[in-house]
């Protein structure tokens, strides 16, 4: 009895070892309300050296917005699944396709989402790499793998930019698809009654803005699996209807299918010009940085972990993100060639048929992208509410009210739509600033990280398959910040500060 009494005491203080740097949660019955025990305090230390700091303190998970509730299922994290990965970066695909053609495209798509499918997986896997402890947040298991100091230098920016930058992205999207909206439906108005109560870019980004924050209200992840269903029905039905309405409309005169690459170009410019072609196909896959807090809403305990729910969640969304993306991708450019502009599918559509299609069919289209926009709100600013709660709860050690919960969402709205409005040019730099960010996330780090928990055998083909892919995604991202870098120096950018 003795001996097993120190065996789970030694047990324990591994265990405990990882709360320094990351969300260890021990699953009931052992999750206690603070940890009191200094991670870093060998077995056999004095009891009066097992307390640390109060930095070192670690509120309880049912405290915390990504956590608090972890009653889902496969279907809920199919939809937030879905609502974070698919959006409307996938309709800029067939823009690749234009410098790719044909044969590449489609080999450079699918072999993306294999990538970044497999990463997928490893991440699910990862989250319970060691039994009792649950990584329910991307940046803590990066600091359980890597190190507290590599894994914040490695993932921190990272992440925090994929969550509150793509707020950010999507209040411009939003904001802009709602000006589009209400042009679209005055286009024949024959007096100025439009035109008089026409709103300013900014204006249309605090409509959205307001509305987000409206939803944002929710209390945790788990309690938004209704607005994650209807982001996911949106986002399959916007892109379903911009391929299908595309082929049906037929294809403009003088469609070509030559690729966009200049013969005149010298060989820098036309490698560049792949590059960023292949950036777009792999910009297109994202929600990494979202899956292990979704993963955190689903029930575990020793028995039964939350793996096998989140697997099939992933399979069920992933089907369909592949009926939407390969046809968007090919019928896209089957429909419009090289003469798709830059603003993908959701501006050449409207554009090269504008006498095709009704306004309603157009307003519809715009409604389904607004309302997907708002919903993807939620599941990104959800790491943000949760972080900035973490920051509270370990100062006041208490959990947050309703109040300061509402001030911290209203706080990071206020936030978002000021630098919207201060860089609404953002989106001519995704490219650039996604290679160092989303693609490191996406293609690179579950490798190392599982390299790092699992230790499978060093040299064998495990091993080696996945630090080759972790090597080739860190390649990966240098030579796509490159080509971004050098597009931006040849083309200029807009920097239309504070006008949107």
């Amino acid at each position: 009895m003795m001996g097993e009494v120190a065996k789970a005491d030694e047990y324990l203080r591994s265990e405990i070892a990882l709360l320094s740097y990351s969300d260890a949660t021990f699953k009931p019955p052992l999750s206690p309300l603070i940890i009191h025990i200094d991670p870093l305090t060998p077995t056999g230390s004095s009891p009066s050296e097992a307390h640390p700091s109060p930095t070192h303190q670690h509120p309880k998970d049912a405290w915390l917005p990504i956590t608090e509730s972890r009653n889902g299922n496969a279907f809920y994290a199919a939809f937030h699944v879905l609502n974070s990965n698919i959006g409307f970066q996938a309709l800029m695909l067939p823009l690749a396709f234009a410098t790719l053609g044909w044969a590449w495209g489609t080999v450079c798509l699918t072999v993306a989402f294999i990538w970044q499918l497999y990463s997928i997986f490893l991440l699910v896997q990862l989250h319970e790499s060691v039994p009792g402890i649950r990584h329910s947040r991307y940046l803590f298991l990066a600091m359980a793998a890597f190190g507290k100091r590599l894994g914040k230098v490695a993932a921190l920016f990272p992440v925090m930019y994929l969550s509150g930058g793509t707020c950010v992205m999507l209040i411009i999207t939003g904001g802009g698809t709602l000006k589009l909206l209400f042009n679209t439906l005055c286009d024949s108005d024959n007096g100025n009654t439009c035109s008089a109560h026409a709103l300013t870019g900014a204006e249309w980004f605090l409509v959205f803005t307001c509305a987000a924050i409206l939803v944002a209200q929710l209390p945790n992840l788990n309690s938004m699996a209704m607005v994650s269903l209807v982001g996911a029905v949106t986002s399959i039905t916007y892109c379903t209807l911009f391929w299908v309405l595309s082929v049906k409309k037929g294809r403009p005169s003088n469609v070509s299918y030559k690729s966009t690459l200049s013969q005149d170009s010298t060989a820098v410019a036309k490698i560049s010009d792949v590059l960023n072609a292949i950036g777009i196909i792999v910009l297109a896959y994202r929600g990494h940085n979202v899956l292990l807090e979704i993963q955190g809403t689903l029930p575990s305990d020793f028995e039964r972990t939350s793996k096998e729910p989140m697997r099939r969640g992933v399979s069920m969304s992933y089907v369909l993100i592949s009926m939407c993306v390969f046809p968007l991708a090919i019928a896209g450019f089957w429909a419009y060639g090289n003469q798709i502009n830059d603003g993908g599918l959701l501006y050449s559509f409207p554009q090269l048929h504008k006498n095709q299609i009704t306004k309603f069919s157009m307003g519809a289209l715009y409604v389904l992208v607004i309302i997907h926009c708002l919903s993807s709100y939620q599941i990104y600013a959800m790491p943000v509410f949760d972080n900035l709660e973490i920051r509270y709860t370990s100062i006041k050690n208490e959990k947050c009210s309703v109040l300061a919960r509402t001030c911290i969402r209203l706080f990071f709205g206020g936030l978002t739509f000021f630098i919207s409005v201060t860089f609404p040019f953002l989106p001519s730099l995704s490219a650039l600033i996604g290679s160092i960010t989303l693609v490191p996330i996406t293609y690179a780090y579950p490798c190392f990280m599982f390299l790092s928990l699992k230790k499978p055998p060093r040299r064998g083909l495990v091993w080696c398959f996945n630090a080759a892919l972790g090597c080739l995604g860190l390649l990966l991202s240098v030579l796509l910040l490159a080509a971004s870098a050098r597009t931006l120096a040849n083309k200029g950018l807009n920097a239309n500060f504070f006008k949107p």
